[in-house]
């Protein structure tokens, strides 16, 4: 097992060695006329960049968290841009062909620029531009004009040359380090670094233009979405419960305090019933998060606010969390249920706590209920609705796949998940699958939008 692991992080890690690569070629090098600064900087970033991604990623469970508090910012954003990056530059490739056709006529072939200097340099002006004219069409210069006969006796050709680096066709041209005369024309840009600066510079753009806006969405905070859901067994008396449904908050060395500040003022704002947090609260200790989710003891609803733990729980500290979140309010329902006007609202462990002795129990949280109450489960992965369908619950209420978060990753979701985002059926039992309030590791969405969810009950008989 331990091979097996460290053969896939050697995978990982040579994947994106070969990504920074690719990157660095396309964005640096080839963009470069050559050594010098420009091309050192980004060669230095480079290196940097993916360090301090990596940095990020490992450090979650190893370093101080207030020096992961520094690094995950510039690390994890890192992330989401290579992954654009990639894409944009990967794009850019199939428009290669086509901007080299329209520079075509623009810029020589490949290396010309400017005419020579050194080739024009001293003859007439008459030959000097019948010189350039020659080489921007594409062909050899004319040669000089021989010098017109003179009569009368040979003029005298004074001393005889002194060897050295002049010849008798003339002097030597200039060393290539001697530095240009005044007025001299600069050679230009090949067509060849005019399209990779074209194609760079278009691929960064688009790149760090889509993570700004991904980030500032979750920045700012989700929004509110509103389902109805009907429910054969739900009595009219309960017709129009509303329950508010939030799921992948993602407190952590980035999402913090204001963050939980938001969400709690937005489920206010929206008056429900009950409210559901539906696991992956934190990614940190209550001694490193416990002022960030301060914010959740100002949860207002008429009956109450339930929690139930994720995967992320027991990366965290499973058992202090559920202590937490009691003393803040809300009320875990760990394999267990509660009564609600109408309906039976239960909640079971998430997956990963068969590995710390607290496994999913779905006959204590459902086993011996009045079957003919209708049965709503709060449930972290969308997996778990196999088993929800067996204990004829009637809706499912689950978060955990972000909705991909960064587009591709719902095509990636769509494979491990049966449902990604949004309603879906299940025989009788309904799933409604929460895209989150947070972001785990880049504090970015692309494609899926953060939200919260008040769900409607309705009686099918109101």
């Amino acid at each position: 097992m331990v091979i097996l692991i460290g053969a896939v992080l050697l995978l990982v890690l040579a994947v994106l060695g070969l990504a920074h690569w690719y990157l660095w070629r396309r964005l640096v090098r080839d963009t470069t006329r050559g050594p010098g600064p420009a091309r050192t900087l980004g060669t230095v970033f480079f290196v940097a960049a993916p360090l301090l991604m990596l940095a990020a990623f490992a450090g979650s469970r190893t370093l101080p968290f207030g020096v992961l508090r520094v690094m995950a910012w510039p690390g994890y954003l890192w992330a989401a841009v290579l992954l654009y990056l990639l894409l944009a530059v990967a794009v850019g490739e199939l428009l290669r062909p086509l901007l080299f056709r329209v520079m075509r006529g623009r810029y020589g072939r490949e290396g010309e620029g400017a005419a020579p200097v050194a080739a024009t340099e001293g003859a007439p002006a008459g030959a000097r531009g019948a010189a350039k004219d020659a080489v921007t069409a594409g062909d050899p210069a004319p040669p000089a004009p021989a010098p017109a006969p003179v009569s009368g006796p040979a003029p005298d050709p004074g001393p005889a040359p002194v060897s050295g680096p002049d010849t008798a066709e003339g002097p030597a041209p200039a060393p290539a380090s001697e530095p240009a005369r005044e007025g001299a024309p600069r050679p230009g840009p090949s067509r060849r670094l005019f399209v990779s600066r074209i194609v760079g510079g278009a691929a960064g753009a688009v790149a760090l233009g889509t993570v700004g806006h991904g980030a500032y969405g979750v920045l700012r905070g989700p929004r509110l979405k509103h389902v109805t859901i009907p429910l054969a067994k739900l009595p009219r008396s309960a017709h129009g419960f509303r329950i508010a449904v939030v799921s992948d908050i993602h407190l952590g060395p980035i999402l913090g305090h204001a963050h939980t500040r938001r969400i709690v003022d937005t489920i206010n704002g929206a008056q429900p019933d009950a409210v559901a947090v539906v696991g992956d609260l934190v990614d940190g200790s209550v001694a490193e998060l416990g002022h960030a989710a301060q914010p959740l003891s100002g949860l207002r609803a008429r009956h109450g606010a339930y929690f139930v733990t994720g995967n992320h729980e027991y990366y965290s500290g499973a058992d202090e969390w559920i202590d937490e979140v009691r003393e803040l309010g809300l009320r875990p329902l760990e394999n267990a249920r509660v009564e609600l006007p109408g309906f039976d609202l239960a909640g079971v462990n998430d997956i990963s706590g068969e590995d710390h002795h607290a496994a999913p129990d779905y006959e204590k949280a459902l086993g011996d209920r009045d079957q003919a109450r209708a049965a709503v489960l709060m449930a972290h992965q969308p997996v778990m609705i196999h088993e929800a369908v067996k204990h004829h619950v009637d809706l499912q209420l689950s978060g955990h796949t972000h909705g991909g978060q960064l587009f591709p990753g719902n095509l990636l979701a769509r494979a491990a998940n049966p449902t990604v985002a949004g309603l879906d059926h299940y025989g009788d039992t309904t799933l409604y699958v929460t895209r989150g309030a947070g972001a785990w590791g880049p504090p970015v969405r692309v494609g899926a939008p953060s939200d919260i969810t008040v769900v409607t009950l309705a009686a099918k008989s109101a």
